[in-house]
Order: structure tokens, then sequence, then C-alpha cells
């Protein structure tokens, strides 16, 4: 099923509804770039057009559209990378755009009052360095105007997006009921405005579900299906996982919670285990897989309208299921969601340096790998090897199995891995705990060096001697949970991490 905000966002500025001052100094700001040559904030109620409005914005300048969405991670890394460069170098068409106004690009960033904390460590101050000397139009996109950090917001231009009155709503239903063929009450489209109080995108989503499979739509259809618009994820994880009868229910109800398709997909995967039987949890995890498929294709072409498609698989995970489930359930936040802030970093850069691969392959393959393998501290052995391979506290084995970090199962863990790492570091020293120096040929070795959490640091990366003469110290990596050649049996299992 195609979603109707998609398929009738507007292309151009003078098909959006309400909002029209906001609208002209929007274009004022496009017009005059070239003179002023500042950043500006669009800020106003979920639902109001903020987005659409820059989409539709570049569509009429024909600039190139650059978006860095909220679900990326948006350190200062990233943004230098991807959006600085989109703002200060030649467009994806190969011109520079600084005397061409179509060449140009519109860089778009969503959530904007959202970029602060340990999670998007750097991005604010980031982001204020941007603005500041892009070489390309910027727009930011905020709900909070006043969530923005100070220095953001002085060095840009607000422009405010104010709630959609009824009077504006109404004629939009009217229009997509008559460009779908559905006939309608009058009363029934009012009744869809007034519940969305200002809401522009929740009246679409509430009329597309009230009308799918009928031709006409009456006020007792919406009476009928009226909704909670501020459906929160807990109980929508209630109704996907335990209570739905059917996986339209669920599609419909996603419109309601105000997370993207990326998120929902995370808050599914890592409770679905919590009621799911073993039957139930492969067929929903081919779902999942398809879901992440279309994600993957979002971030790569920047094209939005494919969360639709990640939007059905997630009601598969639903389908998936056989009846309902009873009972209550105590669901947790994503292991890997974006506010777990400086403990999941911790956990991904251990993974990443021991694997040899990037912090984004640690966080999307890694980590989702060993939560599953190690759900609930089970199997134990399993754990207290991955503890030991990656030298994790317990805050970290925690935030990786979902245990409690105060718990007797998950600091028994902890203690054992401790002390596997301290027999292996032994065994693989060369004698140099009880005082007996390794072969050498000059009889001096270089040292390793102990970091900030304690694990081994070596400096020879590839495990040969150094140019000091010092001995092949691939031992003393694979001690530390470092990827190096094949050791002794009771070595082997760190191999799988």
């Amino acid at each position: 099923m195609t979603d109707w905000t998609e398929k009738y966002r507007p292309r151009s500025l003078a098909e959006l509804r309400g909002n029209d001052k906001a609208v002209d100094a929007f274009r004022e700001w496009a017009e005059s770039w070239d003179d002023h040559r500042e950043a500006v904030v669009l800020h106003g109620s979920p639902g109001v057009g903020k987005t659409s409005a820059a989409h539709a914005l570049a569509a009429d300048m024909g600039w190139e559209t650059v978006e860095l969405n909220a679900s990326d991670q948006r350190t200062a890394d990233v943004i230098e990378r991807y959006a600085g460069r989109a703002a200060n170098n030649a467009t994806l068409g190969g011109s520079s755009g600084a005397d061409d106004t179509g060449g140009r690009q519109l860089i778009v960033m969503d959530e904007a009052d959202n970029i602060h904390g340990n999670y998007d460590r750097g991005g604010a101050g980031a982001v204020t360095s941007l603005v500041k000397d892009a070489g390309q139009p910027i727009v930011l996109i905020a709900n909070e105007y006043y969530d923005m950090s100070r220095g953001l917001r002085n060095a840009t231009r607000e422009i405010e997006f104010r709630d959609v009155g009824k009077r504006s709503i109404v004629p939009v239903l009217r229009d997509l009921c008559r460009k779908e063929g559905i006939e309608f009450d009058a009363d029934a489209l009012e009744r869809i405005a007034e519940r969305n109080a200002g809401d522009l995108r929740g009246a679409v989503n509430d009329l597309q579900a009230v009308a799918d499979g009928r031709d006409r739509v009456e006020l007792e259809d919406v009476v009928t299906g009226d909704r909670d618009r501020s459906m929160g994820i807990f109980p929508f994880l209630d109704l996907a996982l335990k209570e739905a009868d059917s996986a339209r229910e669920v599609l419909h109800s996603s419109y309601d919670v105000d997370e993207t398709p990326d998120d929902l997909t995370k808050w599914l995967e890592d409770n679905m285990l919590k009621v799911y039987d073993r039957d139930e949890a492969v067929h929903a995890y081919d779902h999942l897989a398809d879901a992440d498929v279309w994600l993957g294709r979002v971030r790569a072409t920047q094209d939005y309208s494919y969360w639709r498609y990640a939007g059905d698989n997630l009601a598969g995970v639903a389908a998936a299921r056989e009846g309902t489930k009873g009972g209550w359930t105590r669901w947790g936040r994503p292991q890997f969601y974006h506010s777990s802030s400086k403990t999941a970093d911790h956990v991904v850069r251990k993974l990443a340096t021991a694997g040899g691969v990037s912090m984004t392959t640690a966080r999307r393959e890694l980590l989702p790998f060993l939560a599953a393998m190690t759900h609930h501290c089970k199997p134990r052995d399993f754990t207290v090897r991955m503890a030991a391979a990656y030298d994790l506290d317990e805050s970290h084995v925690s935030f990786v199995t979902g245990s409690g970090e105060t718990t007797n199962k998950v600091e028994s863990v902890v203690a054992d891995a401790a002390a596997m790492r301290e027999e292996l570091v032994e065994e693989h020293a060369g004698g140099a705990f009880a005082g007996t120096p390794a072969a050498a040929d000059d009889g001096e070795t270089d040292g390793d060096s102990e970091t900030d959490d304690g694990s081994v640091n070596t400096d020879a990366d590839d495990g040969s001697a150094d140019a000091d003469g010092g001995p092949d110290e691939a031992a003393d990596e694979r001690a530390a949970g470092v990827d190096g050649e094949e050791g002794d049996d009771s070595q082997t299992s760190f191999s799988d991490f």
C-alpha cells in the first residue's frame, strides 16, 4: 500500500497548504541567498510541512537535495564528511554552483534540535561551524527551536511553521479523495481534520487508514476508526508483538508512533525474542531482513519513499506470530538505539578494534549478532568468552546481553572473564611475569603498553619483528582479544569473535 503522504507530497511551494507567510519568507530566503548566504531553520510542530517545504523549494529552484537524515549518526566526523563536503565542494553534477543558481545543492538536516549529547559527540559544534562557512544553502529542520544550541540559533535565520488549521486541512483531504476516486461525507473529513488539530500529515494518514478498502468515507467510519494520535512506542510493541489480530492493524498503528521505520525496526528486533518462540522468530527475522534491505536502500539513495516497504515488512513481523500473547512484558530500549550514549560507543569501538572493521560495521553487524547469541547471558560460557575477548565490564555486558548491570549473573560473568584474560595473558607472556625475558637476538624487546581501559596494546600490528628487533607479539594480541594467527586449543574460542 503506497503511503499517501509520499505519493502526494507537494512538488512545489505553491502546492503547500497553510503557512503562507512562512512559505513566502522561505522563498525569499532562497531567492536572495547570494546576498546573505545564511542557513535557515524551519521549526514547528511535527506534520506541518517543514520537510515537504524544503523539498518543494529545491524543486522550484532547480537545486539538488542532499539530506542528512535523523537515522544517521550525526557525529562531527559524519557531518564534516558528508554535509560538509556537499556544502563546500562541487555539486553532484560536477559544477561548482557558485555562479549557477540551478546547479546548487540544498543541504537538508532533519532533527536539528536533537544534535547533542554523547552520541552526537561534537555534532552541534560541527553544524555551527558548517552553517557559518558553507558554500551551499542549508536548511535545518527542528520541532523545538529553543532546544537547539544558542550558537546554532545565532548563526542561522529562523522561520516558524505554525500548526495547519482545519480550514486548510479539509481541502487537502477533499482533493485526495477525488484523486483516489473515493466518495466522502463532508462531516467525515471535518472530523478527521478536528482530530488532528494542526497535524496535516496525521490527517492524511488517518484518511488513508479509514479509506482503505472502501469506495466511500462516511462519518460512522471515521468515528469507528478514531485513533489515539500520540500512541507511544510501548503500546505499539504490545500491539505488534502480542495483541494485534492482523498485519494491517499494525501497519496503520505504526503511522501513529513518532518513530521512523528505521527506529521501529530496532525496537521490534530487540524486544521480539522476549515473547516469540523459535518458529515465530524464524519467520519474523525474514521480514526484519527484508526491512533492513529497504532501509539500506533509503540510506544509499536518500529516497525516503522506500520507507513504506520497510513499514510493510514490520507488519510482517506481527503476522509471524501465532495467536496472541498474554501477561505483562517489560520492553527495553534497543541496545544500539541512538540514545544509548557512551556505553554503546565504547562497546562498538571494542568490537571494531578487535575485528579490524569500521564502527558502522561493528554497530550494524557484529553487535546485533552478539546480542542475540548472549541474550540474558545464555549460554553462559559463550558470554564469558565474549566478555574476555573484548575486555568488557559490567555495564558493557549488561548493554550487550540485556541483563541488569548489578545482577549476580552479570557480575559473575565479568569476574570469570577477568580470570580467563589473566590466565591467557600469563600463558602467552613468554615468561615475562616470572622474570624470564622472551628470546630475542639483541636481548631487547618493545614493552607492551596498557590503555586506559586495561587492554593490552602492542606495537607490531602484523605480529612480525619490529624495527628494533623485538619479538613476534601476536600471542599478546590474541590474549587481548585481537585477531591473530591460530594459537593453542585454550585460545581457539576467541577466534569466534
